[in-house]
């Protein structure tokens, strides 16, 4: 699932100027690797990222992609997802959104949800330290899963 143009651009724009504003160099690599995830909607990991820019550029290197998503996670311009013990996914949409994971085939999709956004600290979790934010991450068998569900015991009934 491609980003719109015209959302891809403004966060082109935030890593521009968030990467002025820090001091640090804005470049070729840091760029495209920026842009790979910002461009996506399927919060891609590491590999992935790598994959898609090793096309345009064929000498980067895993380390660098890696080196280079920490610091964009640092500067808040990606977000990550997922269970620890699966890969680090990276997400460039930064604005209040909850995920929709399938726990079949990782399909990851952003929703939004006012309801959710307006969730406040459950009993207890204040005592351990204040929110910055919460996101809600669902997990369950995507559309595409289910059907192929259907049609397998459909066959398996026939």
């Amino acid at each position: 699932m491609k980003v719109p143009n015209e959302e891809l651009q403004r966060r082109l724009r935030r890593l521009r100027e968030e990467l002025s504003a820090a001091g640090i160099k804005q470049t070729h690599q840091r760029l495209e690797i920026f842009r790979e995830v910002a461009g996506s909607g399927d919060h891609p990991c590491a590999e992935t990222v790598y994959r898609g820019v090793r096309r345009r550029v064929p000498s980067i290197s895993l380390d660098t992609v890696y080196r280079t998503l920490w610091l964009l996670l640092d500067l808040g311009l990606v977000g990550t997802l997922g269970r620890s013990r699966d890969r680090t996914r990276f997400d460039a949409d930064t604005r209040p959104h909850h995920h929709f994971v399938c726990s079949r085939c990782g399909m990851t999709m952003d929703f939004y949800s006012e309801e959710f956004d307006g969730l406040g600290l459950p009993g207890g979790a204040g005592e351990i330290g204040s929110a910055r934010r919460a996101r809600v991450e669902i997990e369950g068998i995507c559309a595409d899963c289910a059907r192929s569900d259907r049609k397998e015991r459909r066959r398996k009934d026939e």
